[in-house]
């Protein structure tokens, strides 16, 4: 039977529904969903049914599964390596009261780009609720794809062939932690292009967010009005979509083409149990361990919190 297609909004995101994924899917079904992906960017999936092992054995329909990060003296909280924890519990289930923490976290709630500080970008993200909090706490995405299409041509010729430096830390240092620049220059950075090539789609996307510190041979003030002129284009109303999630729920979108943020609550007083899988860029060869290997170079006393 095939999948069932329900539009978000005319250009981006799509509710999937029509297919028990719990279970292996054949070829035909595993290429339809794979391609309902690629056209909507994000698609959202209700009452999945998923546990642990069967998220993780979904995920891999897409490419490789990246491995969560091992931080030094913390056991994971989970039983598959390649969970992503992007939650405020710890392994009881008790919310953890680390301010540090929170501010990392807060970082999370500005648009971002999943692993644009990495250079083994990262493509698909698929995240599901295990509990969500008494209060709306949407995860909204926005259609950086339709955004570049939509460009003035000549902000098109202005950013055609630039690349931005992205840190990881930078984001957090907007969002409050106490970082200085001169700590984020001893940090590991990627370069990345302004404009991504979709080769999914055969689009273009814009390829910032809060992560892009600078812009490549632009003077540092001139490179982030551009930066922040270019997120406030692709975060318009216009370019958004938001999901809610009740246990069992699952948002799928890819980091090529759209930005994102996590909703925001207040999590010191709510629980969220959210896990997440990552999918390496296709054709990408790169160490399993990378993620540990960036966050540790990384050298902050406070414990990083993966993105959602």
């Amino acid at each position: 039977m095939p999948i069932t297609v329900t539009p978000l909004s005319e250009r981006f995101g799509a509710e999937i529904s029509g297919v028990d994924i719990t279970q292996p899917l054949d070829e035909a079904t595993q290429a339809e969903i794979r391609a309902a992906q690629d056209k909507w960017g994000v698609t959202f999936w209700r009452n999945t049914g998923l546990d642990d092992a069967s998220h993780v054995a979904f995920s891999r329909i897409f490419g490789k599964v990246e491995l969560a990060p091992v931080h030094k003296g913390k056991a994971p909280r989970f039983s598959e390596p390649e969970l992503f924890d992007a939650s405020n519990v710890d392994a009881e289930g008790k919310i953890i009261d680390n301010p540090m923490r929170r501010f990392i976290n807060a970082g999370n709630r500005l648009w971002h780009i999943d692993s644009s500080y990495m250079d083994v970008r990262s493509a698909q993200a698929l995240l599901l609720c295990h509990s969500s909090p008494p209060v709306k706490a949407p995860t909204q995405f926005a259609d950086a794809r339709s955004a570049y299409d939509d460009l003035p041509q000549a902000m098109k010729d202005r950013i055609d062939g630039l690349q931005a430096r992205h840190c990881y830390f930078y984001s957090r240092m907007k969002a409050g932690y106490p970082t200085t620049e001169e700590e984020l220059d001893t940090m590991p950075h990627a370069t990345q292009p302004v404009v991504l090539d979709h080769v999914a789609s055969v689009r273009k996307s814009l390829y910032l967010g809060n992560h892009a510190r600078d812009i490549v041979g632009m003077d540092r003030e001139e490179g982030r009005a551009l930066i922040e002129e270019l997120n406030d284009w692709v975060t318009q109303d216009r370019y958004v979509i938001e999901v809610d999630y009740q246990p069992g729920d699952m948002s799928i979108w890819d980091n090529l083409c759209c930005y994102h943020r996590a909703g925001d609550f207040d999590d010191t007083a709510y629980a969220r149990d959210m896990r997440r899988t990552t999918i390496r860029e296709a054709g990408v060869e790169a160490a399993d361990d990378h993620f540990t290997t960036m966050f540790a170079a990384s050298k902050r006393k406070a414990e990083p919190a993966t993105q959602e």
